[in-house]
């Protein structure tokens, strides 16, 4: 017979499950979905089509993007 630890710990995994697939449903509409800037936001310099393509959704040039990943912009 389960006990209330049981019943804790199963909602305690169904609600873990649920923020998990929010998070990947959220990481994926931002990523997936995005038109990639011609342009980069930071600088202006064009970004390559390669990399439009290879990360969609990408807004910064490869220089403006490891600045970005630093937290130097």
């Amino acid at each position: 017979m389960p006990d209330v630890f049981d019943h804790a710990s199963a909602i305690e995994a169904k609600f873990t499950q649920m923020a998990l697939d929010r998070q990947l449903g959220a990481a994926s509409s931002q990523t997936g979905n995005q038109t990639s800037a011609t342009e980069c936001t930071e600088c202006g310099d064009a970004i390559p089509e390669k990399r439009r393509q290879h990360i969609p959704g990408c807004q910064y040039c490869t220089p403006c993007q490891e600045l970005a990943d630093k937290g130097k912009l």
